[in-house]
């Protein structure tokens, strides 16, 4: 209860100073967590004991002061690290029961090796762009990509299942039957497996993108505005842009890699990685294409008779990719032309 408390004063200190300052996001007021949200747990900060108990580790929690009976500790594979841990968090989440314990300990600081290499990255819901290529590792990848079509026909089934034992008698069912509650927890097992899948992934490619360049471009894409489009939003929100750029952003921080933002209005799918020339008006690109010359989504064709790729086909996304890479040694050009 401490510590309850403790986390409920700091909520109300947080909600107080936004007020004050009228921040737009600032912390709302803090409310009692719901009996129906998907993770339930508690944090102790006393009382708890991490010891080795021969090759595996050993948990012991503070008794409750009414209960009389028992009390066992909790053998786990792992063994506690040697170091002072802080205040530990217990809950369960899709019928799993799970421990996090933040350790304290200095670290020596991650030196980065400069390789003189830099790259834009332009990203896409299928896949997404650098100076090495196309990496598919997000939805229905290959090449060695993290394949989720699978999991996602999966997902799709299950919905189905749980549908059918949502209703009754061609009505919703008021009361929820043990046969749903399962289904249930199966889905949402699915959808924490394609999860993990995913931030795997993301995780693997930022942290290969810090260690092999210098200096990164990235574009700062209105998620939500794309998120409230009926056509794409599935694929957006499984493309994971946000979290893209969180991940990317503390690890350039911390590896003192040069990360540049590009201004939203930047026309870099619009714009000639060649010779600069800007599409405009019935000349742009669209998600379906360019109907006045005939040209398909993914295709980028300049027609400035003076450039060197005149009436040439090139990789819209690549083409891309180039122009935000040009950004980082030009930032005058980072504004909307």
């Amino acid at each position: 209860m401490q510590q309850a408390y403790a986390d409920l004063g700091k909520s109300f200190k947080k909600f107080a100073k936004d007020k004050a300052l009228k921040v737009k996001r600032g912390a709302g007021r803090p409310v009692f967590q719901s009996k129906k949200a998907k993770r339930q747990g508690f944090k102790l900060n006393q009382g708890v004991v991490l010891a080795r108990e021969g090759n595996h580790g050993k948990l012991t929690l503070p008794v409750p002061a009414p209960y009389k009976g028992e009390w066992h500790s909790i053998r786990f594979s792992e063994i506690p690290k040697n170091a002072e841990f802080e205040t530990i968090s217990f809950y369960r989440e899709h019928g799993h029961y799970y421990m996090a314990v933040p350790y304290k300990y200095e670290t020596p600081p991650y030196i980065h090796k400069h390789t003189g290499k830099k790259t834009g990255i332009d990203v896409n819901v299928s896949h997404f762009n650098d100076a090495e290529g196309e990496h598919y590792f997000l939805h229905k990848g290959n090449n060695g990509a993290v394949n989720l079509g699978r999991v996602y026909e999966n997902i799709k089934h299950q919905q189905r299942i749980l549908a059918r034992k949502l209703e009754e008698n061609g009505q919703i069912a008021g009361k929820r039957s043990k046969s749903y509650q399962k289904a249930r927890i199966k889905l949402q097992k699915l959808y924490e497996r394609a999860h993990r899948m995913q931030d795997d992934a993301m995780h693997k490619y930022t942290t290969h993108l810090v260690r092999e360049y210098d200096a990164i471009c990235i574009e700062d894409l209105d998620v939500k505005g794309m998120l409230m489009s009926h056509v794409a939003s599935k694929g957006v929100h499984r493309a994971l842009f946000g979290r893209f750029r969180s991940y990317l952003e503390y690890k350039c921080k911390s590896a003192g890699v040069k990360l540049v933002i590009a201004n939203r209005f930047y026309p870099s799918t619009q714009r000639c990685a060649v010779c600069g020339n800007i599409k405009k008006n019935d000349e742009k690109i669209t998600l379906s294409g360019n109907k006045k010359h005939g040209t398909k989504h993914n295709e980028y064709v300049c027609y400035n008779k003076k450039c060197p790729n005149y009436n040439k086909v090139v990789d819209r996304d690549m083409n891309a990719m180039m122009n935000l890479t040009f950004l980082i040694d030009h930032p005058r050009y980072n504004k909307a032309l």
